[in-house]
């Protein structure tokens, strides 16, 4: 029989009656949560930390099942950090940086996904989903303890929503009986599935691969596999087209078989059938099976994310591949993108308006996923004949020639994203100053003094001056100011990521530790013009 040792695992919020399913009148939050899941419950940190109170309603009483996703990249774990809820992430989970591709028996290339030093966390962890949503949790009751106005709600299930001109009304089931309460706000995080995007008649739009992919977590103990991610196209143990290879915490191991869309999916995930293919790739190794599931690319997304007072985020808002990780990761920047946005509406400091840039930019985010999971999968399933041959040319190219490498995809793993375009974009008035800091990107972490950059940005508009001379240039402006000197950065790796040609630099930086302008020297009225543009007061 197939084990799922994380059935039982994590009841974190049971079921315990609310003060609101006695409420004669149904009582009125500022925001209400749906769905429990790491980004439900991380959008409830972020507002929760921000000092909004913030109801989750979840139908379950804690983690779910099966370790699902297991890939955590390095902007999620920064986003993660700045909860608080990082470093047991890292220390529990698998580290790594370095991939390799076959074909048939053939290694083919390897690669590093986090080549440059100087930054706190790793490009990925491999870490099963239902421990990253218990540290979420585990961040939750501790920021309760310290006063936080977070309420986690199991056992409570919305049967029906009902938008209105200033709330939310919702209609909430429970074991003891149905309820009713009110919302300023709806953050929709109730998965791919999503009961509130059918109950409001919304849709995805998109594209559904014919294919299927076997997943089976397996507990081994074996030194062949070092800590990286493998991935065969058309491996000579014959188990599928292709096959992913990728190491958990506990001596779990996550395996994906390409098996075909034609198939018997009962069939398949019989432990005999699984199994097998197992026994072909692992010979003479003993395991125990831990989960197994079959999923199909999908790479869909709704045509907006905001409907008024009510938000979709996460795999709610849209989908894609897992190969390259963009599921979670990018659900977990829906929340580094929505969260400031919100509580700076609710607290009337920025225009209703800036909400509609989340709409934008996480539009803008969730594109670029969908582009480079339907490359990945054109990639990994050819659609016929000539392009299964080309496909093959490339592996074989690539061997031998490092120029076809990048031609390779076995997944593009996931990478923040650059707001390129966004409404919320100010100047760029840093003459040689480095790409991967223009406005709109994610701010790139370096050491600074003691600790590292990202530690001293986030949660609220901050100023970044880099070098002695925009020191003393230094507009009057009533906004929390980090300066860097040569002292700090005795290496130069901040100046390099945030310089480049230039001499100095000001940046404006956004509470999500993006870019929001960039200046060699600037005065207050720019200062002021790009501030009120990022807070959505141009829109």
């Amino acid at each position: 029989m197939i084990q799922d040792r994380y059935q039982l695992a994590f009841k974190l919020y049971p079921y315990e009656r609310s003060p609101d399913q006695g409420a004669v009148v149904p009582v009125r939050h500022p925001v209400v949560v749906v769905g429990g899941g790491p980004i439900g419950v991380a959008t409830a940190l972020d507002l929760g930390l921000q000092g909004i109170p913030v109801v989750v309603l979840d139908d379950h009483e804690g983690i779910g099942q099966g370790s699902r996703a297991i890939c955590f990249a390095k902007r999620s774990l920064e986003i993660a950090h700045r909860y608080g809820a990082g470093q047991p992430m890292v220390e529990k989970g698998v580290v790594w940086n370095l991939g390799k591709v076959f074909h048939d028996d053939r290694q083919v290339y390897d690669f590093n996904l986090l080549p440059e030093a100087g930054h706190r966390y790793p490009a990925f962890i491999n870490l099963q989903q239902p421990y990253f949503e218990k540290f979420l949790v585990d961040r939750v009751r501790q920021a309760q303890a310290e006063g936080a106005p977070i309420e986690l709600r199991g056992r409570n299930r919305v049967e029906a929503l009902t938008p209105q001109s200033d709330h939310v009304a919702l209609e909430v089931q429970t074991p003891e009986g149905a309820y009713r309460l009110e919302a300023d706000w709806v953050i929709a995080c109730d998965g791919a599935s999503s009961p509130l995007r059918g109950m409001m008649g919304l849709d995805f739009e998109g594209r559904v691969f014919e294919d299927s992919f076997l997943i089976a977590d397996i507990r081994m103990a074996s030194d062949d596999f070092p800590t990286e991610r493998w991935f065969w196209f058309e491996p000579h143990f014959k188990s599928g087209a292709s096959t992913l290879l990728h190491k958990q915490p506990d001596g779990v191991w996550r395996v994906d078989f390409q098996i075909g869309w034609d198939v018997d999916r009962k069939e398949e995930l019989k432990e005999e059938n699984v199994r097998r293919r197992l026994d072909a790739m692992l010979p003479g190794v003993e395991y125990d099976i831990v989960w197994t599931s079959i999923y199909t690319f999908q790479c869909r997304r709704m045509t907006r994310f905001r409907h008024d007072r009510v938000i979709f985020a996460g795999d709610a808002a849209h989908q894609v591949s897992p190969f390259g990780a963009r599921g979670a990761n990018s659900g977990m920047q829906d929340v580094d993108n929505l969260g400031w946005k919100l509580g700076a509406v609710i607290r009337g400091e920025a225009p209703g308006a800036l909400l509609d840039s989340y709409d934008v930019e996480r539009i803008h985010g969730a594109d670029e996923n969908i582009l480079n999971s339907t490359r990945s999968t054109d990639f990994i399933t050819p659609k016929s004949t000539i392009s299964h041959v080309f496909r093959n040319a490339v592996l074989d190219l690539a061997e031998h020639h490092a120029f076809a490498r990048p031609l390779v995809n076995s997944g593009r793993l996931s990478v923040p994203c650059t707001y390129d375009g966004s409404p919320l974009n100010g100047a760029d008035a840093l003459p040689g100053g480095p790409e991967r800091t223009r406005p709109g990107s994610p701010c790139p972490d370096a050491p600074l003094g003691a600790g590292f950059l990202l530690d001293r940005l986030g949660g609220r508009f901050m100023l970044l001056v880099i070098g002695p001379e925009q020191q003393g240039l230094l507009p009057e402006c009533d906004l929390p100011v980090v300066t860097v000197d040569a002292a700090d950065d005795p290496d130069g790796t901040l100046a390099a990521r945030y310089l480049g040609e230039a001499p100095g630099a000001i940046y404006l930086i956004r509470p999500d530790q993006h870019v929001a302008a960039r200046w060699t020297s600037c005065d207050a009225a720019a200062v002021r013009a790009a501030l009120a543009r990022a807070m959505g007061k141009e829109l």
